[in-house]
């Protein structure tokens, strides 16, 4: 049974990520992966704290990991959790490969940055998985949903919502990091289509406060916008920028997935219009139950891999406002820093094994 912090049904999103090559992916080796006896301990390196989703990512894995150490299948969870560059990170999976972990879970700073560590624990046996954003080297498991798709998402709600000629700006992450290249290059691509003109982007880092302040910035630079696409973390700042300029009435915002945007919606008119497309924090405790079962000798199909390595999780149904009330009743009780979320369980993780 899938376990789920929302109620609202699952989307079949199946669009694969965009990486070549064919799997090197396997249980064998002298470490963790395939040694059926346990207990195991597996190691988690985040090289990024400051927003709520990590926080919650966090959580969830530590939630999801007391069930195997209750039951006696996990010794140890291993946490590298610190703000730190690449090089901080290859540093962290070093430290987790020395601790004598079976598997790691890691959000990756860099899509390709860390492949030659990466080699280094897969050439030991020990299992690796990358979370929220997927990497180039072959013998890691990428676990999460499409970024792309999850970008063309709201990208194509904005687009139709504004209508072809019409001007936005976009409040983005951060250039570079992997997440925010592969979801600018497919909303960018959206609105080419449609015929949008991005006057301009700015990068507010994840993070509310400066993302609230780009955006007061773009409305002071650019009088005549129609709309704005953002990413998660920043949409509510943006909106606060967009009402404290009196500009809600005319000026279209897509939303984020996270209960302070969401109550901000819920105080606005009838007439107001955004969405909120599901980016689960819950995919490091979806990955934990697959290193799991991999590593209690479960054999993952391949027919379920997409380009040999990449495990692409479902999109949520987006919130818009023919589903709000209902999304809303649900989590309205929940602190603003709440993130919503989905995880699957060690039962439903069963669809991707032999």
């Amino acid at each position: 049974m899938r376990k789920r912090k929302l109620g609202f049904t699952a989307l079949a999103a199946t669009s694969a990520l965009v990486l070549a090559g064919c799997s090197t992916v396997s249980n064998d080796g002298d470490g963790g992966g395939g040694d059926e006896a346990g207990p195991f301990t597996i190691g988690v390196s985040n090289g990024f704290v400051g927003s709520e989703y990590r926080t919650q990512m966090i959580e969830d894995i530590e939630e999801a990991a007391t069930g195997y150490q209750d039951e006696g299948a996990l010794n140890d969870l291993v946490l590298e959790n610190a703000d730190t560059d690449v090089n901080g990170q290859i540093q962290q999976v070093r430290n987790l490969i020395n601790a004598g972990v079976d598997a790691i879970i890691v959000d990756p700073n860099s899509g390709s940055a860390l492949d030659q560590v990466f080699r280094e624990a897969t050439d030991q046996g020990i299992l690796v998985f990358a979370i929220d954003q997927a990497v180039t080297e072959e013998t890691v498991i990428n676990v999460g949903i499409d970024q792309a798709l999850w970008a063309e998402t709201s990208a194509l709600w904005l687009a139709d919502e504004v209508g072809e000629g019409g001007s936005i700006v976009a409040v983005n992450g951060a250039s570079g990091h992997p997440a925010n290249e592969l979801r600018w290059e497919a909303a960018q691509g959206v609105f080419d289509d449609a015929g949008i003109e991005v006057l301009t982007t700015a990068d507010g880092g994840w993070d509310q406060a400066t993302g609230q302040q780009q955006m007061a910035n773009l409305l002071a630079t650019y009088p005549d916008i129609d709309g704005v696409w953002t990413q998660d973390g920043m949409a509510l700042g943006v909106l606060q920028a967009v009402i404290a300029a009196d500009r809600e009435d005319d000026i279209i915002v897509s939303g984020e997935a996270r209960n302070g945007f969401l109550r901000l919606w819920s105080e606005q008119d009838d007439d107001f219009e955004s969405i909120g497309v599901v980016n689960p924090p819950g995919t490091g405790a979806t990955a934990l139950h697959i290193a799991m079962e991999m590593l209690q000798g479960g054999e993952l199909d391949e027919s379920q891999l997409h380009d040999g390595h990449n495990i692409v999780l479902e999109l949520e149904e987006a919130i818009t406002s023919d589903n709000f009330d209902d999304v809303w009743a649900e989590v309205q009780d929940q602190p603003d820093t709440y993130v919503l979320d989905s995880i699957l369980s060690a039962d439903d993780v069963q669809r991707f094994f032999q």
